[in-house]
């Protein structure tokens, strides 16, 4: 608006002039030289712009032939200059699609069309990182340090390249030196910072610490933090040496960071040593407040020497109110009831971690109560072998180390303050295991009688292996096994002797109770034990048949020689198998049919006498299947066996009403 304002005002001043001129006519005359020229006013004019346009157009010309040269070399240099920049920035890309072949190829033509570009040696550097040409990247990099303006960037590249072929202390030189030549470069600060660190210079990290956070480089949380970590750190090296020194220096790194409990559990210690018994106190408490730990438990529970395990107890407790309802206040009271034989408060914190954080620390308190309460090795061996299936306990984690102290920085990557109380990374939750209160709940196991002897087919034993186990309120179911006498007539198991003294019985029974614990390999290996000596005295029984026969046969052959009856009734009952008694049996009713004086005359008496050995082969048969009943000799002795009901058949009303059914034990 303002040109097209300015471009009539222009007209309108000509205009004005024009007209001006118009109405004051003149001549112009010119004499020079003898020469004499006249002309009008408005001719003049009109003529002399004419020639100015001439001129002009002659400089013109003039000026564009005498600039030419300059005009040619300009345009060439600048074609050069875009084509290297469209080289540049066509090298960028490909570098940052992973190019590294294309990306070279494009840095060495931006290095040839712009001289003494920054970019194109920084494309020319890191194309050679990406191919892993590691020492031309290095030359590249050396070259920028020639220029101030690249210089910064030259250091970064020797540092990166320094850490890339683990070359720590080049690394830090060329860290230390750009943090000098600029304190607010955010990776020089932080190199410096954990290179110094990593070498326990402990006192120069504070300086490069406070420098950073002088920098803006850091907020003032982390610089509290950081502080703090490197003061805990440089009284750990100084507590043994210079115990008030570092004393000094945890609390004021306790002042820093309360929740850090390395730092309480150093001033604590050192503040007991001194004999400052209410400061520490003061202190482990503030950091048990924001951060319960078993350190700050223990240095609590020995904050004043001298005292007893009942004190501890008590001292340890008052700690676990300030903050109540944590694992690991109920940890620490547990250990220190161990410690002062307090089994039953012992059992009253870990019964509900055994359902709620079933953890190693707590199966293996488990195994110290037991240990310490009754000496149940059993016991003590169940609940270890459950500590090695259970979810591992927070623990000082760094980087995925798990390390059984605490330290100021990783060693895996030297950050500071990496490490941190947490469950380990490699296994989060542990396998699902059974109730862990069953163990709990379990009754003790008491020594056997050595004369105790446990008699029972191998069903019930199988029966009592496999009931359920019972809890602590409920029954104990126990198997009383009981020798079993199958005769043919009957199968009713004979009744136990009734000369069993008392404590004998009670043995018995309390050797047979069937362990809720018992596995099914045992079973297997008794009823295998079992079946091996059956078989063993089946094979004694026919033995003993074929000898019993053999006898017979003598007998029979010569009945002078038979002997008196009673004579083997000598032999005591108690040393005698059941064979021995058949036979003794057999060979004195033998005796009686052949021995026995005739009073009697006449047919009957002849009759009688020709009877009697018929007689003597069927009492001989019925006592040979006797004593094949009795021992088995088939291996299939039949006997009724009480089977219990399935638990979804509606069945009979009353126990007592259980049917009964004929089973082959084999």
């Amino acid at each position: 608006m303002v040109r097209v304002l300015s471009f009539f005002a222009i007209v309108f001043v000509l205009a004005l002039g024009f007209a001006w001129m118009a109405d004051r006519p003149g001549d112009v005359i010119i004499d020079w030289q003898g020469y004499r020229i006249e002309m009008g006013l408005m001719t003049m004019l009109i003529f002399l712009s004419m020639l100015m346009v001439v001129l002009g157009i002659v400089w013109s010309i003039l000026r564009s032939i005498l600039h030419t040269p300059g005009a040619l070399s300009r345009f060439f240099s600048r074609r050069r200059r875009d084509r290297g920049y469209s080289a540049l920035s066509h090298g960028l890309i490909s570098l940052g699609a992973g190019d590294a072949r294309a990306a070279s190829k494009y840095g060495n033509e931006a290095s040839k069309l712009l001289r003494n570009e920054p970019a194109a040696l920084l494309l020319l550097a890191q194309s050679a990182q990406m191919s892993g040409r590691r020492e031309e990247a290095q030359s590249h990099f050396e070259a920028m340090l020639e220029d101030d303006e690249t210089r910064l960037l030259g250091l970064h590249g020797l540092f990166v390249e320094a850490e890339r072929q683990k070359e720590p202390l080049a690394a830090r030189h060329y860290a230390e030196e750009a943090h000098k030549l600029s304190p607010g470069l955010a990776w020089a600060g932080k190199a410096v910072l954990a290179y110094q660190a990593a070498a326990h210079d402990w006192e120069q990290a504070i300086v490069t610490l406070e420098r950073n956070a002088h920098a803006k480089l850091i907020d003032k949380p982390t610089l509290r933090r950081q502080k703090a970590v490197l003061l805990t750190a440089r009284a750990m090296e100084l507590e043994d040496h210079e115990p008030d020194h570092a004393r000094q220096l945890a609390l004021e790194a306790h002042g820093l960071a309360t929740d850090l409990v390395p730092a309480a559990v150093i001033a604590g210690r050192l503040l007991t040593r001194r004999g400052d018994v209410r400061k520490a106190i003061k202190v482990l408490q503030a950091t048990w407040k924001k951060s319960p730990h078993p350190d700050i438990a223990e240095a609590y529970a020995h904050v004043r020497p001298g005292d007893s395990a009942r004190d501890r107890l008590k001292r340890v407790s008052a700690l676990n109110d300030l903050r109540g309802h944590h694992v690991e206040g109920s940890l620490a009271i547990a250990r220190a009831a161990i410690q002062a034989r307090d089994w039953k408060q012992a059992r009253e914190q870990l019964r509900p971690l055994l359902r709620t954080q079933p953890t190693q620390r707590v199966f293996l308190l488990m195994a110290d109560l037991e240990e310490g309460e009754h000496g149940d090795r059993g016991r003590v061996r169940e609940w270890l072998s459950r500590a090695v299936r259970a979810p591992r306990d927070p623990a000082w984690t760094a980087d995925g180390i798990v390390a059984d102290a605490w330290a100021p920085v990783s060693p895996i990557t030297g950050k500071l303050d990496a490490f941190e109380w947490k469950a380990p990374v490699e296994r989060l939750t542990g396998p699902e295991d059974e109730d862990s209160t069953d163990l709990l709940d379990m009754p003790l196991e008491r020594p056997v009688a050595e004369d105790a002897t446990i008699v029972g087919s191998p069903m019930e034993t199988l029966k009592a292996a496999s009931k359920p186990a019972q809890t602590a309120s409920g029954p104990i179911v126990t198997c009383a096994p009981t020798t079993e006498t199958v005769s043919p007539g009957a199968a009713a198991p004979a009744a136990p002797p009734a000369d069993t003294r008392p404590e004998e019985k009670a043995s018995v029974e309390t050797a047979a109770k069937a362990e809720p614990a018992q596995k099914i390999v045992e079973v297997a290996a008794a009823l295998a034990e079992t079946k091996e000596a059956l078989k063993a005295e089946a094979e004694k029984a026919k033995a003993q048949k074929a000898d019993a026969a053999k006898d017979k046969l003598q007998t029979q052959e010569g009945a002078s020689q038979a002997p008196k009856p009673g004579e083997d009734a000598k032999a005591p009952a108690e040393t005698q198998s059941p064979a021995d008694r058949v036979k003794a049996k057999v060979a004195q009713r033998l005796a009686e049919g052949k021995s026995a004086p005739s009073t009697a005359t006449g047919p009957s008496a002849d009759a009688k006498t020709e009877a009697s050995p018929d007689a003597k082969d069927k009492v001989a048969a019925k006592d040979e299947d006797a004593a094949r009943t009795v021992k088995g000799d088939d291996l299939e002795t039949v006997g009724e066996v009480k089977l219990p009901r399935p638990p979804d058949d509606p069945g009979v009303d009353g126990d007592d009403d259980i049917p009964r059914r004929a089973r082959k034990f084999f």
